[in-house]
């Protein structure tokens, strides 16, 4: 995180190869941190399975990493004031190389969501630190470059995600999923350290708010770990449910009395106060939250009640991003030369109507019914991400400028985490509530059952082949009353960008996403 009074200090921007190169690694970096919140999504389903638990424990392996990496992006300012940017980019970047090939040795689910919550700690400084850095390698006239490179690499890294992982998946195994990242990882931080060395940043002995981020660890801890096994234990009926709600509670309430009181908080939550920043990480953590919930939810279904591989599956996903990237520079471009409320407005509410019309959905449905409307629906994304990023910058003073930006890394990735878990949730309740209703109107004359033992099938084969299609069926009016729910968040999240005032300064979004 740069400080203003060391920038008259700073080496002359690179250029000619070099800059390619440090344009390069940097754009890696960010690309490898972001690609992990998204690279597991197809695989759940058989890390779960070879690692003998059930896929909604899977699911941990996503929001583990999310937490983590939540978590972390808030410390980045002291972290970097404390050691110096480029120690700190370079020490996560090998570090995040070294967690990922742990991951991929796991031999249990805890070992492995143990490890990948070290990967989210170490994933979580690449993002701000690789924007800032970038903003410094590039002479002043090719600024735009740099954040056209950096804002691509946002969007392009959740959507490769699926694709890697589910090719990586079907054609190595899933371990591949975490062992072809580290080189890459190893390799570009020691050649960032070699190159980019005189852009460190010099040091302060600056005081920790180390209460601060007790709190936020646990608070976030508490509700991450409620959301995830509440439906495994029945929710408030369990005790253990109950003390965890309490604990995030209190934890939240303390966080949030401490942080506004503290001298040096660990996240400024001050810059709340400003209603445009506000209105925009409403819509963001609604919108953001929804969107994940699709990406989460459709490669799980496909795979596991459509018979879909998980490279298939992966493909299907993926068509969200193809119109998403070639718009995104256009779309930057027109958010700096008119009010961004009308577009984040459309952006949103168009991701919320494609939702609904995927909420038709059937089990005879084709790989292209399900990918065109993907295709169209991802239109919406950076109209939604890019002007809603320059709206919530320009709202708030440029000294908080890098206190907002982290802020909004923070709730874009917790949103995530806890979709994830609710998606999960609801999912599996409301797939025992359909199944339940339906088996009670199924065959009740007992005809279908008769047909099928006089074909030569037994009593328990018929009645296993009944139920299979019986929860196939479940599953589907679960997943397209999930969808329905998703498209009236994003619709609400879409009308709640107008509480924003309309913003007086247009911001370059260099601290986009």
């Amino acid at each position: 995180m740069s400080h203003s009074a060391s920038i008259e200090n700073f080496p002359q921007p690179l250029s000619g190869g070099k800059l390619a190169l440090g344009a390069i690694l940097l754009a890696m970096a960010n690309f490898l941190a972001i690609l992990d919140t998204t690279i597991a999504n197809v695989s759940v389903s058989n890390i779960a399975g070879s690692l003998g638990t059930s896929t909604s424990q899977g699911t941990y392996v996503i929001t583990s990493y999310a937490v983590a990496e939540a978590i972390s992006v808030p410390l980045t300012g002291w972290l970097a004031s404390r050691f110096g940017s480029m120690r700190v980019f370079v020490t996560c970047l090998i570090m995040f190389g070294v967690f990922s090939a742990l991951c991929g040795m796991a031999t249990s689910m805890n070992m492995l969501v143990l490890f990948r919550v070290f990967l989210g700690f170490a994933g979580g400084p690449l993002m701000p630190l690789s924007q800032t850095l970038m903003m410094r390698i590039f002479p002043s006239d090719k600024k735009h470059a740099a954040i056209g490179i950096w804002s691509m690499t946002t969007l392009v890294a959740p959507i490769m995600g699926p694709i890697l992982g589910g090719i990586l998946c079907d054609q190595l195994s899933w371990p591949y999923i975490f062992f072809v990242k580290a080189p890459f990882a190893i390799v570009a931080g020691v050649l960032c350290w070699k190159l980019l060395q005189q852009f460190e940043t010099k040091t302060a002995k600056s005081r920790m708010d180390t209460v601060g981020l007790v709190l936020l660890v646990v608070w976030v801890a508490a509700l991450q770990i409620m959301l995830d096994e509440g439906k495994d234990h029945d929710w408030f009926e369990s005790n253990r449910i109950v003390i965890l709600g309490i604990v995030a509670l209190i934890g939240f309430a303390a966080f949030m009395i401490w942080e506004l009181t503290a001298r040096n908080p660990v996240v400024d939550l001050k810059v709340f106060r400003h209603r445009g920043y506000a209105t925009s990480m409403l819509t963001l953590s609604l919108g953001f939250g929804a969107f994940f919930g699709i990406t989460v939810l459709t490669p799980l279904w496909l795979q596991i009640y459509m018979g879909y591989t998980a490279t298939i599956a992966g493909y299907s996903t993926a068509m969200m991003g193809i119109l998403a990237v070639f718009l995104a520079p256009a779309i930057a471009n027109l958010a700096t030369k008119m009010d961004p409320r009308p577009l984040v407005f459309m952006g949103v509410l168009w991701l919320g109507i494609w939702t609904l019309y995927r909420s038709n959905a059937n089990m005879d449905i084709t790989f292209w019914q399900i990918s065109l409307p993907m295709l169209f629906q991802g239109i919406g994304m950076p109209l939604f991400f890019v002007p809603l990023t320059g709206l919530a910058l320009g709202c708030v003073l440029d000294r908080e400028m890098e206190s907002a930006a982290g802020l909004m890394n923070f709730i874009r990735t917790l949103s995530g985490a806890f979709a994830t878990s609710m998606v999960n949730t609801s999912w599996e309740s409301q797939t025992r509530y359909v199944h339940a209703e339906l088996s009670g109107l199924t065959d009740q004359s007992g005809s279908t059952t008769e047909a099928m033992t006089s074909a030569g099938m037994g009593v328990d084969q018929a009645r296993g082949i009944m139920d299979w299609m019986l929860q196939g069926q479940s599953v589907m009016v679960a997943t397209n009353k999930i969808f329905m729910a998703i498209a009236v968040l994003f619709t609400i999240a879409a009308f709640a960008i107008w509480l924003a005032p309309r913003p007086t300064k247009i911001v370059d979004t260099s601290a986009v996403h």
